[in-house]
């Protein structure tokens, strides 16, 4: 998938140089990030295994891409980055059943679109643009759209 992302990145005219994705360390409780102009960051004291690594690098891509698609994605919007957070959390695997369970989250139905919002959440709140309340409001405006948005895949992973 990391590899189809970065091809999709290139044909969209989003060139990405030698030194976008970067592993850091980081003093901050986070995976890693994606900001403009300075390309992917993986925290790599926060990573144990490879399959994490795999996990930040699709999610980080998904926002790069978004990026690219749109020409004019504004962060500080908060319908902006919350479309971007939900199409990252539901294309990226970040919320299949079985990353669910591990974290302790034992539902069964209706858990993807649970845990993607929840996740949205958690990502806005650090967002210094976007209160509680516009985060969830926009969340809950731009859902539809953005959830069944899967671009550049035919369909969700």
């Amino acid at each position: 998938m990391v590899k189809f992302l970065k091809e999709h990145l290139e044909k969209s005219g989003c060139r990405i140089g030698d030194n976008f994705i970067k592993a850091s360390h980081c003093n901050q409780k986070i995976s890693g990030g994606y900001a403009r102009g300075r390309g992917i960051i993986v925290c790599s004291n926060h990573m144990q295994i490879q399959d994490e690594v795999n996990q930040v690098l699709i999610h980080e891509l998904i926002h790069a891409y978004d990026e690219c698609r749109a020409g004019n994605l504004d962060w500080a919007n908060c319908a902006h980055h919350a479309c971007s957070e939900i199409r990252a959390g539901h294309l990226s695997g970040d919320c299949h059943y079985k990353r669910e369970l591990l974290r302790g989250y034992l539902k069964i139905r209706g858990h993807e679109q649970e845990c993607v919002k929840r996740r949205v959440m958690k990502s806005m709140s650090g967002n210094p643009n976007c209160s509680e309340t516009a985060s969830k409001d926009a969340m809950e405006a731009i859902w539809d759209v953005c959830y069944n948005d899967t671009k550049p895949f035919d369909r969700a992973p």
